[in-house]
């Protein structure tokens, strides 16, 4: 689905900015059993008209810092131009420029986070491949490397000791972040293997996702990111693959707050936020996900499927009132179920 700005058409709807047609599936049909008019701009590439105003309506930035492994390399350049001139027209954006400069930038979310006094791993970053040695070296192994931008948990890699970085380094497997970065971080090892997801709309606390990382950093909870289970069969061992994401009832935590305020002063609406627990208690936050997915079987035996307390449900509900403060649109009441 490739659809664009229409010149000619100029109803009041919500625009959906993205580059990755799979991951707003479910979006559309939350939007249609609400009523709510829209849009889809696919941004991974295009013409943008400066001369002219953006069309009525509210904006939805869902540009993903993975892009370029689905052949989008600059969608998040032309988006951050996109963002630019609807900002300068004072158009309603929901995680506009600043939110898309978190999810391009592991560095700038966790300088971000620190005014919040969220703690995030001890990191450096490297430009260079003949540096991320000497970068492990002053922080001590076992150390993880990871893209500044990236997403999905791709290129993610736990190096235990020297010996297992040189080889990783000289193999095949090695890839340096599209922007050049590499972070070189400190491993927090955690008691059980698994990391919490935190996911918040309208800048609010929605629910906690469990991620089970025992088969590795593939930590994208959409469907489409999911392996396939005969594949995992023979590569690795046995796991039920709608188990890996489990919501978690009646989830608190005293960083919540810290998160909401963090979130509310980056203009960050729509967004999840991990974090791992050390085998001393302490919370580290790693990633910040401004292009957020859900997983449907976790949502499912929530009993969230289908509702406004699920993900898209509840984003699909929060673009639908900001368009109706906009533009004095009639939004249809909202179903409580989606059609098949």
């Amino acid at each position: 689905m490739r659809q664009g700005l229409n010149p000619q058409d100029r109803s009041p709807r919500v625009y959906v900015i993205h580059e990755n047609d799979e991951w707003v599936v479910p979006l559309r049909s939350h939007f249609g059993a609400r009523g709510i008019p829209f849009a889809e701009w696919h941004l991974d590439q295009g013409i943008l008209d400066l001369r002219a105003p953006p069309p009525p309506g509210v904006f939805y930035n869902r540009m993903s810092a993975s892009s370029h492994t689905r052949d989008h390399r600059y969608a998040p350049e032309l988006t951050s131009a996109v963002l630019a001139w609807l900002n300068a027209h004072d158009a309603v954006v929901v995680n506009g420029e600043r939110a898309l400069q978190l999810e391009l930038s592991k560095v700038a979310q966790y300088e971000a986070l620190g005014k919040f006094g969220i703690a995030t791993p001890q990191t450096l970053a490297v430009v260079g491949k003949d540096n991320i040695a000497e970068a492990a070296r002053r922080l001590g192994y076992p150390v993880i490397l990871k893209h500044n931008r990236a997403g999905k948990g791709l290129g993610v890699r736990l190096l235990l000791s020297a010996a297992a970085l040189d080889e990783h380094l000289g193999g095949r497997e090695f890839e340096e972040s599209v922007d050049g970065i590499t972070l070189v971080q400190r491993y927090i090892k955690a008691p059980a293997p698994f990391i919490t997801r935190v996911e918040f709309v309208g800048g609010k606390f929605l629910y906690a996702v469990r991620v089970d990382t025992s088969q590795g950093f593939e930590l994208c909870p959409a469907d489409v990111c999911q392996i396939d289970p005969a594949e995992l069969a023979t590569s690795r061992p046995a796991v039920a693959p709608g188990d890996k994401f489990q919501i978690v009832r009646d989830f608190d935590h005293p960083l919540i707050a810290r998160w909401q305020a963090f979130l509310a002063a980056n203009d960050i609406a729509v967004a999840g936020i991990e974090f791992i627990v050390d085998e001393n208690g302490r919370s580290f936050t790693y990633d910040v996900n401004t292009n957020t997915n859900y997983n449907p079987d976790a949502e499912a035996k929530d009993g969230r499927a289908g509702t406004s307390s699920s993900g898209m449900g509840a984003i699909a509900s929060y673009l639908g009132n900001l368009l109706a403060q906009e533009s004095n649109a009639v939004v249809a009441p909202l179903a409580e179920t989606v059609p098949a």
